[in-house]
């Protein structure tokens, strides 16, 4: 690939940012500071197509798959495999708070922290216990579900209308055909916004090290680097096990995604790359009835990126202020922890929210401890996003593979051609009428065609 071609990638012009973003917040911080809207501004942008987007794609999906007991087979197989890599991320981070030590030394009194800090974020709140959680998944009303912009509420309705339209037939058609429609509009104004992508990640980046400054790492570089080993370590081991134990390769699935692992990593958010998941996970060769079940489903039951960070900035608290937990305590911790990862989905700095809603229920931990995480909490944000971003991909793919709705030929040409069509193809192939969009043959159908 030249470097013309090069240039019109989404990578390399998200690359182009991100090293941008870095030099202007270095060398000029508070103009660097000032540009939070530009990441903000996309963020927002994307985020206001995402409740029709999961709507549309499930709906559609649904109704492709027809049977219902299939259906819910699949969420459960889902929610199942979500809550075994959430209880492995959980222990990543122990093990690796533990090893590293990273709070080890510090001696800090508890009583010297800012409890302000941990007031901040307490007011978001979150459901407690299960039946709290169960009810705030239901909309106050229909459209209040879409206004929310909560995927789970969404999820909810787009099952019950899926299962509808499969009832009454013949005369979904239209319905049917209408979101067809909607579904190719939205996919294509989406397509629009992510030329922004750069620029999003250019004004987040620069935000980053204009407000919090490179030099701020130094004082907890112990505890970032230990939360990237560990991040490093569960993809690495659990998800590239996973993935080798069903036959593909972490590492091409990582490089298939990487315009979208890229996005994340400048704006700190999974949320952005959701409709461009949907699209390449059905490219990939997984049913698109799979797809919108549990790609959604994964980006509020399994956040491992959060759970990996709530066990270690738990653990370097109590490092920190010197306290001693017992291995009862450690285990109650993590039996709330399930519930608090999941619990903070949807809502903004999750990560953040589930660590002071976990040290509010738990007496052992002073809250305030979280005092010691706000000046670099946005700089452990990116790799919390990206390690969820990969485990859903990888979770998705597993899921299908065991539904037997995954083209293991179309996977393995996907995975091996390491995804080289342009962007150009991209598009070309998003304006095209959603009818034909199914004639639209693989990029391995077209060299066997060849």
């Amino acid at each position: 690939m030249n470097l013309g071609k090069l240039s019109k990638t989404l990578y390399f012009q998200v690359l182009v940012g991100l090293a941008l973003g870095i030099a202007v917040g270095h060398w000029w911080p508070e103009f660097g500071a000032s540009l939070k809207p530009f990441g903000d501004g996309f963020v927002k942008l994307v985020k206001m197509m995402i409740a029709p987007v999961v709507f549309c794609t499930i709906v559609s999906g649904l109704t492709s798959l027809g049977d219902s007991k299939g259906i819910g087979k699949t969420l459960l197989k889902a929610m199942g495999l979500f809550y075994v890599l959430t209880i492995l991320a959980l222990l990543t981070g122990l093990a690796t708070a533990f090893l590293m030590q990273p709070g080890a030394g510090m001696n800090i009194d508890p009583a010297t922290l800012d409890a302000s800090v941990a007031a901040k974020f307490s007011k978001a709140e979150l459901p407690h216990g299960f039946a709290q959680f169960v009810l705030h998944i239901i909309p106050a009303s229909f459209f209040g579900a879409f206004a929310a912009g909560e995927v789970l509420p969404v999820l909810l309705l787009a099952v019950l209308c899926g299962f509808a339209l499969t009832r009454i037939g013949k005369a979904g058609a239209p319905m049917l055909d209408g979101l067809e429609s909607f579904s190719h509009m939205l996919f294509t104004a989406f397509g629009f916004i992510m030329k922004l992508a750069p620029l999003g990640a250019f004004g987040a980046m620069a935000f980053t090290v204009g407000k919090y400054g490179i030099k701020s790492i130094g004082s907890l570089g112990l505890l970032i680097a230990a939360f990237y080993v560990a991040c490093g370590f569960f993809v690495a081991v659990v998800l590239g096990a996973l993935a080798r134990l069903h036959g593909f390769r972490l590492w091409q699935v990582l490089r298939y995604f990487r315009e979208e692992l890229l996005v994340v990593l400048g704006t700190a958010s999974s949320e952005p790359v959701l409709p461009r998941l949907l699209q390449k996970l059905e490219r990939l060769g997984c049913k698109k009835g799979v797809v919108g079940l549990v790609l959604p489903a994964g980006y509020s039951f399994n956040l491992d990126g959060t759970a990996l960070y709530l066990t270690l900035a738990s653990i370097f608290i109590a490092q920190a202020c010197n306290i001693h937990l017992s291995a009862g305590q450690i285990i109650a911790m993590l039996g709330l922890m399930l519930l608090t990862s999941k619990g903070a989905a949807g809502v903004t700095g999750s990560g953040f929210v589930a660590l002071v809603a976990t040290l509010t229920v738990m007496p052992d931990l002073p809250v305030a401890g979280v005092a010691l995480l706000v000046g670099v909490d946005r700089f452990m944000s990116e790799a919390r996003a990206l390690s969820s971003t990969a485990s859903n991909c990888v979770a998705c793919i597993v899921v299908s593979i065991w539904e037997k709705a995954c083209d293991r030929e179309r996977l393995a040409s996907e995975l091996g051609s390491g995804y080289r069509r342009t962007e150009e193809a991209l598009e070309h192939e998003m304006d095209l009428p959603a009818a034909n969009l199914a004639l639209v043959p693989a990029p391995g159908e077209r060299q066997q065609a060849a």
